[in-house]
Parts: structure tokens; C-alpha cells; sequence
């Protein structure tokens, strides 16, 4: 790319706009030029307005420190100066829909790794892997908000990322049944433990919405794009605990499955180890070179050995083997800030830039 390409970033004081900075220092696509949060850090610079909130382990990039955050709100003014945006916005789920819905309306493109438009018929919610053919949709977006180069795409919930590629990799085999417990990290919640001493030595059997979002966003990736519009897969049928535990970062999924057609074990290693999808093909530059690592050894996936498995871009499953009741179970595990949010929006935005929907002003 001859030109880097503007980016604002939506909310970008919060865990996730920080983790959008710190994955995109260096990036040889993007460029963040424009910081935009809520009403009381606006005038400030980026260092005075996150102050001591830093939560990422790598210090604050030096080329956004004296970058003036602006009011969020300030749709003109932040559109002015970028190309698309990034949205992490912390607000009420209406008050998202509405202001990324206006940042599209003003000719701006939005990734967002908010879960508001994730079922806006119209709204692809990509993995992008996984499901890249729900861009079609937008084409039919844009005539509905009356845009030439404004739309909105999502990014799904991060807890679905430890394993939907899995059964994804699995398909002509018919998945029907799905049983998964999640164990979800703490920054899930944009909490470090210093926020939530309560975490420490405990978990908690419940977090709000999320059962809801795991059993039928799956749904929504392998469905189809018809009418202009994405209509949701009927199976398999998928049913979900997720649990809080004392993790800082990395979500792991113990799954449960049975097929329509049951594969051997071996079939199954073959499948995982050879997926690829449109990102691999196209060697974006924050795709992993291998989306989908099967570990051998009886105690893997770890989350302190393997969430940064791919620069936390690859999804690392182990324990597989026969069930008693269903066909077989499995471990997974994905870190749930870099591929499950902002990593993932990022990746989301390189294929939509390669795919000409995210374009220089």
C-alpha cells in the first residue's frame, strides 16, 4: 500500500481502544491519526486523558501520546480527518447504534467491536475466516443509509472465537448438537485485577447477555447473505454456560459435539490442521500464518502457555476424543482482546480494505 490509510479509533481511552493502539503501532496499512472518547477526556492529550488506566504491557506508543483527544460526539470534525474508524465506544446499545449508524451516514466506514449492530440485518458480522462473503451485504447497506462509501461492519462476541473456528473447519460433517462451557477472562469485562480484586480466588457463574450471544452469533456467521440481507443458519443447535474466572487474559472453551456424519479422529486433525481461509490466501498482514494449532500434549491449550499463540491471532484446541454421550469433546482456547476484539476488527478491516470497501478519501 502506497499510503497508509487514516484511522480514528471510537472510544479510544477504554481496554479495547487501547489494545487498537497498541496493535496498531507500526501497522503498514493503517495509520491512527485521529482519538476520539467521551465529552470529559476531549482537549486533553492522549497521555493526560488515559493517565494512569494503561492496561497494556507495552508502554503507550510515543506517536499518539500528544495526539488531542476530541468529543466523540463531534461526528464532523473526527470524520474530517480519517478514512474510516474504529468503534469501542462505552455507551448504552442505542446510543452505539445511533452514533456509529451517523459516522457511516457522514461517508465514513465503521469497524466496531461493539455487539449493538450485530444483528442489523444489513450489518456483516465477520470472522474473517470464516464467513469473508457477508461483505456482499454491505452494497446493500449503503443503499439504505443513502451512502457511496459509509457502512457499518462488526466484529462478534470474543468468547465464540475458542470454538466456532473449530466446528467451522468441521462443517461437511454436519455439526447438529453443541455443548460448550466458556471460561472467560477478566478483561472480557475491560477489568485488570487491580480493577476487580473480587475476582481474585474465585469465579463467577454468570455474565450477563453472554449465553444469549454464544449460542446464536455461531448462527449468524454460517448463515447467508439473501434479499439483501444476512438470514441466520437454522443449526447446529448450540447451547452455552460461561463462567467468569481469575484469568487476565484468554477465553477457553470446553466443547461437546455430535455430527450429522461422524467423522473419524484423524479426519478431524486433517481438517483443523489444513484450514485456511481468505486472509491466509491473501496474506493480510495481521493474519496468522496457521489460524488453527492443535496441540498434542494432554495438559494443552494453557492460557499462560498458549493465548498468544499467532500474536494472539490463532486459535490453539487439544483434548480431543471420543464422548460417552455425544460424538466428541474438545478444549479451545482464543485471546479474547487481540483476536476476539481488537485484533480481530483489525483483521476484519485489512480484508475489507483488500476488498475495496475501505478505501482512501
Amino acid at each position: 500500500m502506497e499510503k497508509k490509510l487514516r484511522v480514528g479509533i471510537l472510544g479510544g481511552t477504554g481496554m479495547v481502544g487501547q489494545r487498537f493502539i497498541s496493535l496498531l503501532e507500526n501497522h503498514p496499512w493503517f495509520e491512527v491519526v485521529c482519538i476520539a472518547a467521551s465529552p470529559r477526556s476531549a482537549g486533553k492529550t492522549y497521555e493526560e486523558a488515559v493517565g494512569d488506566r494503561w492496561k497494556m504491557t507495552k508502554p503507550m506508543p510515543e506517536a499518539v501520546k500528544h495526539i488531542i483527544v476530541k468529543n466523540v460526539n463531534d461526528i464532523e470534525e473526527v470524520t474530517s480527518e480519517v478514512d474510516f474508524v474504529f468503534s469501542a465506544v462505552d455507551m448504552s446499545k442505542e446510543e452505539i447504534k445511533a452514533i456509529e449508524e451517523a459516522y457511516a451516514k457522514a461517508e465514513t466506514p465503521v469497524v466496531s467491536n461493539n455487539s449493538a449492530h450485530r444483528w442489523t440485518p444489513d450489518v456483516p458480522m465477520i470472522v474473517p475466516e470464516l464467513n469473508p462473503e457477508h461483505a456482499d451485504v454491505i452494497p446493500y447497506q449503503r443503499q439504505r443509509l443513502g451512502t457511496k462509501r459509509g457502512f457499518i461492519a462488526v466484529k462478534p462476541n470474543c468468547s465464540i472465537q475458542s470454538y466456532t473456528p473449530a466446528l467451522h473447519a468441521l462443517k461437511e460433517f454436519g455439526p447438529k448438537v453443541v455443548v460448550a462451557t466458556t471460561y472467560q477472562a477478566i478483561s472480557g469485562a475491560g477489568k485488570t485485577f487491580k480493577d476487580w480484586p473480587e475476582m481474585i480466588d474465585n469465579i463467577i457463574p454468570y455474565i450477563g447477555g453472554e449465553e444469549e450471544k454464544s449460542e446464536q452469533e455461531p448462527l449468524r456467521i454460517w448463515g447467508k447473505v439473501e434479499d439483501g440481507v444476512i438470514k441466520k443458519a437454522e443449526t447446529p443447535v448450540i447451547t452455552t454456560q460461561c463462567i467468569r474466572v481469575p484469568i487476565s487474559d484468554g477465553h477457553t472453551a470446553a466443547v461437546f459435539v455430535s455430527f450429522e456424519k461422524k467423522p473419524t479422529k484423524e479426519e478431524i486433525l486433517d481438517r483443523w490442521a489444513n484450514f485456511k481461509g481468505e486472509p491466509q490466501e491473501l496474506n493480510l498482514p495481521s493474519a496468522p500464518k496457521q489460524f488453527i494449532h492443535y496441540l498434542e500434549e494432554e495438559n494443552r491449550p494453557q492460557v499462560s502457555l498458549d493465548r498468544d499463540c499467532e500474536n494472539g491471532m490463532g486459535i490453539t484446541l487439544g483434548r480431543l476424543r471420543e464422548d460417552t454421550v455425544y460424538d466428541y469433546k474438545f478444549v479451545g482456547l482464543s485471546h479474547n482482546t487481540i483476536r476476539g476484539a481488537a485484533g480481530g476488527a483489525i483483521l476484519s478491516a485489512e480484508l475489507l480494505t483488500a476488498k475495496g470497501y475501505i478505501t482512501a478519501k
